[in-house]
């Protein structure tokens, strides 16, 4: 990676709007199907969506997202895939399926979550994420490193070299009003090229609900395939560390 520096994810407190997805652009060469999208963007804004079910009962229910650009336009809508009894035994670190799907309907990522540790007493199984576009081609995986205070993961793209690393901060809750900043560096670990960061919602959001708000910067000619793996990780994060806290 060239790029020193990674741009400012701008969030903004307007809502999402109810129809206005991003308008597909042209399809470039060797571009999987639907992330012709992600070629015009080096930033990107997570919302996810309020469960009443989960306010008011505090029952784990599927996670839903919707991903804007940085004009508020839709364009992608992700889904959680799993089950109830699933949900209930194994909380924040249970395997799921998420399917992100684009205007039209159709799947364009499949993020596959196994059921792993998460903790530094058992290296030898922690938490991986797999990443396909389109669904069934793996293009990249996130991978857990054993880490006792600092979190941190290997992002690799379908061979399994080392394409990027994911650094977060010794401490990840919410406090002060402050976001939670993960740094996305190149593959030695010496230039930051990015982050992941999980915005401050507000107080009533923050201790009541886990309906977080992310951002993602990212170099706007990283491949698209590792684009989508990114967005892969930010269901990872979310289910690490800030679901745990209900």
């Amino acid at each position: 990676m060239e790029s020193s520096s990674s741009p400012t994810v701008v969030v903004t407190n307007q809502p999402v709007p109810a129809d206005g997805w991003m308008k597909r652009p042209e399809v470039p060469t060797n571009c999987p199907r639907g992330l012709e999208y992600l070629t015009l963007m080096n930033q990107l804004i997570v919302y996810q969506k309020k469960s009443l079910l989960k306010i008011f009962a505090g029952c784990e229910t599927r996670n839903k997202f919707t991903l804007v650009n940085s004009l508020g336009q839709i364009v992608y809508e992700a889904k959680e895939e799993s089950d109830c009894l699933t949900r209930y035994c194994f909380g924040y670190i249970r395997p799921y399926e998420i399917e992100v799907k684009d205007t039209f309907g159709n799947e364009v990522i499949h993020v596959y979550r196994r059921l792993a540790c998460d903790s530094c007493c058992f290296p030898c199984y922690l938490q991986k994420i797999e990443v396909s576009s389109p669904p069934g081609t793996i293009v990249g995986t996130i991978e857990q490193e054993w880490s006792i205070f600092i979190p941190k993961f290997r992002i690799c793209d379908a061979s399994g070299n080392v394409v990027l690393l994911l650094r977060g901060p010794c401490i990840t809750s919410s406090c002060c009003c402050n976001d939670v900043v993960f740094k996305v560096l190149s593959s030695d670990g010496e230039t930051e090229v990015g982050t992941i960061s999980k915005q401050w919602s507000g107080i009533a959001t923050e201790l009541f609900t886990d309906a977080d708000k992310f951002g993602i910067s990212f170099p706007q000619d990283l491949d698209v395939r590792m684009k989508a793996v990114l967005i892969g990780s930010v269901f990872l994060i979310n289910s690490m560390f800030f679901e745990r806290r209900n």
